[in-house]
């Protein structure tokens, strides 16, 4: 397979790169420490369209094909020091832009998409519960039928953007006998509809400058109009907008993989034992070697499921692989940065051990490596 860049693609990386270090970066260290959501950078965000990257121009977005988006969000991990804030704007394009995008009414979109690609609306995904965890299809929220629409009671957990949200996309059980297929539906919902409240607020080991939250619902009434995709229709609107979130999220793994080869390469360098530099020592480039090799690997798996996503029946398994890796190698390369550094890489300033933090809940969310490998199985016929 050639992945070769295209001059447009090479033009969006370097855009994103010089906007992200120009207008991102500053003031990383308190964010982080305040757990505090930068709404000002959002929102300039936003006017780059990087909450829209894949969705038409004519309907808000920046009307990016999959594989040009997921290299935007490539160098945006690349350039950008605050993966809390990545990480929230790559769950609200894919969790709830791409299902709004692809499965709402003409009403809806006209009502939400727009907003929703520039920053100006928040949007939050609230299908986890904490009886549901991995499985997250054995959820209890339920929307009963009435005469009026339905009625929506249930607690949901780890809400990215809960607190700061808008809109929110909530899952709930409309016809329990049918479970899986058929029985949960997906409905969109002004988040100062009465009855929908914010619960608890959680600390975090890292992404801390993207908030997250319950979300409480008590009797929300929801209207015909309110639900996306039809009723039966949140499994395959879930399914699909984490097909988009595991590969976009992989992206933006990669692209902090690459940052921190490059710092590693320059510390290597520049850094002396004695009188040679420690890049020297075979201990230090084997694992700078490894990095390396973990970076290929993770683009090419990276590339090859971006460049399915919309036209491969079987990208599904492709962007599990992707997820299971890239999350995984991010990781380890962090960890191994941190024992490049030596004492410097666990202090604050050199963003090293934060970038651990943040690394370490990918293995976690859309999916834990566990559940992805069981998907890679089942597609294996095991």
């Amino acid at each position: 397979m050639n992945f070769s860049f295209t001059p447009g693609q090479e033009l969006i990386r370097s855009h994103v790169i010089a906007f992200a270090q120009k207008e991102l970066n500053a003031g990383i260290i308190e964010r982080d420490r305040l757990q505090q959501f930068p709404k000002e950078l959002w929102l300039k965000c936003g006017e780059q369209k990087y909450q829209g990257l894949a969705i038409p121009e004519d309907a808000g977005g920046a009307g990016l094909d999959p594989f040009s988006t997921a290299i935007a969000f490539e160098a945006l991990g690349y350039a950008s020091e605050d993966k809390g804030l990545n990480f929230s704007i790559a769950a609200h394009f894919s969790a709830s832009v791409i299902p709004l995008w692809k499965h709402g009414t003409a009403a809806q979109k006209e009502m939400y998409l727009e907003s929703m690609c520039g920053g100006k609306k928040i949007a939050v995904n609230a299908m986890t519960e904490s009886e549901s965890g991995s499985d997250v299809f054995k959820i209890k929220t339920k929307a009963e039928k009435t005469a009026n629409g339905y009625v929506l009671n249930g607690v949901k957990t780890f809400c990215t953007n809960g607190t700061v949200a808008d809109i929110v996309i909530v899952y709930a059980v409309t016809d329990e006998p049918k479970g899986f297929h058929g029985g949960i539906s997906a409905f969109i919902l002004d988040k100062n509809t009465p009855g929908i409240r914010v619960g608890q607020e959680f600390e975090k080991m890292g992404l801390r400058s993207s908030p997250l939250c319950e979300l409480i619902f008590e009797n929300v009434i929801a209207k015909e109009e309110n639900v996306l995709g039809g009723i039966g229709g949140g499994t395959s609107i879930f399914n699909h907008s984490m097909e988009w979130e595991r590969i976009m999220m992989s992206a933006l793994h990669a692209g902090t993989m690459e940052n921190i080869l490059e710092k590693c390469i320059h510390y290597a360098q520049s850094r002396h034992a004695g009188n040679e530099p420690i890049g020297k020592k075979q201990a230090v480039a084997h694992r700078i070697a490894t990095m390396r090799m973990q970076l290929e690997a993770s683009k090419m798996l990276l590339y090859k499921a971006a460049e399915g996503l919309e036209n491969n029946r079987e990208n599904a398994l492709n962007a599990s692989i992707a997820k299971v890796y890239v999350s995984e190698a991010f990781t380890e390369c962090a960890k191994e940065a941190i024992g490049i550094f030596g004492g410097n890489g666990y202090m604050t300033e050199y963003g090293i051990e934060r970038i651990l933090r943040d690394a370490v809940g990918s293995t976690i969310y859309s999916g834990t490596s566990d559940i992805h490998r069981n998907i890679i199985s089942r597609w294996l016929g095991l």
